[in-house]
């Protein structure tokens, strides 16, 4: 699925691939950068007491991974054909999995601003986006969610946060940009065990910028007395991480500030993305005591 050509390697362009693809005629929609392979498994092993969105797991190019079936985690209802299932093999927050879906239509380029916010009463839903691809709105889900439901040690747990050094760290001041609500909550809880207490979370890229623009025309060079450090997800409607970090760089008075990329995409092949457009550090989800650590650090604490 990688590609080595086309501006989309470029980061920070504001615009990404999807793919697009069904599941029982609902359409929905990846980050193409998250799909590995695309391919049909024949070989599912079932596992004693899995969760019921789990047929197996399967060995797929020496790697055992596990299987899990999307007709059951978006309609509740469990594909009796799933070995002959279209499969996504995708890898995020260092791991691989594999989602059954039912058919693959095509890859698109779009930009993020494309990418509208579900209403508030869908927020809390595996939906982090619809996308208006010639007039089929096409559901962007929330992979991370779905592997978190089912196996919620794989996300920022109880034994993580227990990890996490606490000191007296409310002179230091965060702007968190991220577009799930429960990674929202789950850091603000996480951090202010750690000791923070002066933080502003933004739900996407563009209202972080606007409010980092705004304090550098306040403040100008001290605006850092108002920020110390950023923290931004990639994968975000209106401005992604990757842009955000580019305009924040690229600004004569914003470029001192720190910025830690935080996200599930941070992989061995992804690494020079955030690199590009500047990340003074990068971390993968959910490694939250390693980003307590940064942070000290970055601020001399």
């Amino acid at each position: 699925m990688n590609r080595e050509d086309g501006i989309l390697l470029e980061s920070g362009t504001g615009e990404l691939e999807i793919l697009h693809f069904t599941v029982q005629g609902e359409h929905y929609a990846i980050n193409v950068v998250k799909v590995k392979e695309i391919l049909n498994i024949d070989n599912i092993s079932k596992v004693p007491n899995a969760h019921p969105a789990v047929p197996g797991i399967s060995l797929i190019r020496g790697d055992v991974i596990t299987v899990i079936d999307m007709h059951m985690v978006l309609e509740n209802q469990k594909n009796e054909a799933v070995e002959k299932s279209m499969t996504l093999v995708c890898e995020f927050n260092n791991m691989k999995v594999a989602f059954a879906i039912d058919e693959v239509l095509g890859i698109s380029r779009i930009t993020w601003e494309q990418i509208l916010k579900p209403s508030e009463i869908t927020s809390s839903s595996l939906v982090i986006g619809n996308i208006n691809l010639n007039n089929k709105i096409l559901m962007m889900l929330d992979f991370e969610k779905i592997v978190m439901d089912i196996s919620p040690q794989t996300g920022i747990t109880q034994e993580r946060m227990a990890t996490v050094p606490s000191k007296d760290r409310s002179k230091i001041s965060l702007v968190l940009a991220d577009d799930s609500p429960m990674i929202r909550q789950v850091l603000k809880d996480t951090l202010t065990i750690a000791g923070f207490e002066n933080m502003k979370f933004y739900n996407d890229g563009d209202q972080a910028l606007k409010y980092l623009m705004g304090l550098a025309e306040a403040f100008g060079n001290d605006f850092t007395d108002e920020v110390n450090v950023l923290i931004t997800d990639i994968e975000m409607p209106k401005l992604d991480g990757h842009t955000l970090t580019r305009k924040i760089k690229e600004d004569k008075v914003l470029k001192k500030l720190p910025v830690i990329i935080f996200s599930s995409l941070i992989t061995g092949d992804l690494r020079h993305k955030g690199e590009s457009v500047g990340a003074d550090a990068q971390l993968s989800k959910p490694e939250v005591g390693q980003l307590v650590e940064l942070i000290d650090a970055m601020v001399r604490l």
